[in-house]
């Protein structure tokens, strides 16, 4: 037996780079949203695999595979990137696209980008020591919570009553609304559920939470939300309920605030470490990331729809004011 082919069995594949196998390298990408609203982050991945080396149909090409909010389709998408034996899978969407590609194989390097603790999920061992075959970046979008609903009372220092917006077919969605429901009660605030599966099911959730005088809103993460936040935006806005959202494109379509782990930092990681895989590193010794960096937009106009005047200090502290 030649000594090359000897380290690969020895080994696993995962121990001979990736990138020197002779073909095209080909990267899968599992996500449970719309290709349309993942853009700007697509394209701060493929900004950094550039930077590492690699360009789409140069040495590396994609094969897609977008669920469409359509989490029921992730088992089968996830069997089909293995299937088709890339070498490495990038989830992105939420831990039910990141827990789809876990199931569906053992073997091929994940790399996930996606917002809820991989720990708590059974995705990993450790942050620190992934073990088998993933790694990636976690926004860890949860732990933010409390620095949204300071940040929310800051703009309506008479808030009492919060309402929180939850799809509870989200694996996250009980540890994010404990977590959340402890940091109001922190505050001295109070707080009511909505637990929305559907689109057609937010309007009837805020026009209850507007009817039991909830003086503001908070939306959980969610990928479906980021797929419905016109609908979300403009409820809120007709409601007149002053919320606060778990990422910048809610803002930018007219909601009022949000704060959130930069997406596209996040995205560039996440390609970092696509990169380090193909070069031979292994995802059990790669540590799940966290963005370092954060953004807190906030959208003046809607402010002014609402009848509130945002004070100097949140102007001064946001990365991003929209006027």
């Amino acid at each position: 037996m030649r000594r090359r082919e000897f380290i690969i069995l020895a080994g696993g594949a995962a121990a001979f780079p990736l990138a020197a196998r002779g073909q095209q390298t080909s990267i899968g990408f599992l996500h449970s949203g719309l290709e349309r609203e993942w853009t700007h982050a697509l394209a701060a991945f493929h900004d950094g695999l550039k930077k590492a080396g690699y360009a789409d149909n140069q040495n590396v090409t994609f094969m897609y595979r977008w669920a469409d909010d359509q989490y029921d389709r992730l088992p089968a998408l996830a069997a089909d990137l293995v299937g088709r034996k890339n070498s490495v899978i990038v989830v992105g969407g939420g831990t039910l696209a990141a827990l789809a590609a876990k199931r569906a194989t053992s073997i091929i390097p994940i790399v996930i980008a996606i917002g809820g603790d991989p720990v708590k999920m059974g995705l990993v061992a450790s942050l620190n020591r992934p073990g088998g075959n993933l790694t990636g970046v976690s926004f860890l979008l949860n732990v933010l919570v409390a620095k949204r609903l300071e940040l929310l009372r800051e703009f309506v220092p008479t808030v009492k009553l919060i309402g929180i917006i939850t799809d509870p077919e989200n694996p996250n969605a009980e540890n994010d609304l404990r977590e959340t429901e402890d940091a109001a009660r922190t505050l001295g605030l109070h707080t009511s559920v909505a637990r929305v599966r559907r689109e057609a099911d937010m309007e009837p959730a805020l026009e209850a939470l507007s009817r039991q005088n909830a003086d503001a809103l908070i939306f959980l993460p969610n990928p479906n939300f980021l797929s419905w936040r016109n609908q979300i935006v403009a409820l809120a806005a007709r409601y007149l309920l002053p919320a606060m959202y778990f990422g910048r494109d809610f803002a930018a379509a007219g909601g009022l605030m949000s704060y959130s782990a930069s997406l596209t930092e996040a995205y560039r990681l996440a390609a970092g470490y696509v990169s380090r895989i193909l070069k031979g590193e292994r995802p059990a010794d790669l540590p799940v990331l966290q963005p370092t960096k954060f953004e807190f937009v906030i959208n003046l106009k809607t402010a002014k729809a609402l009848g509130f005047g945002v004070p100097l200090h949140l102007q001064q502290l946001a990365d991003e004011v929209i006027e």
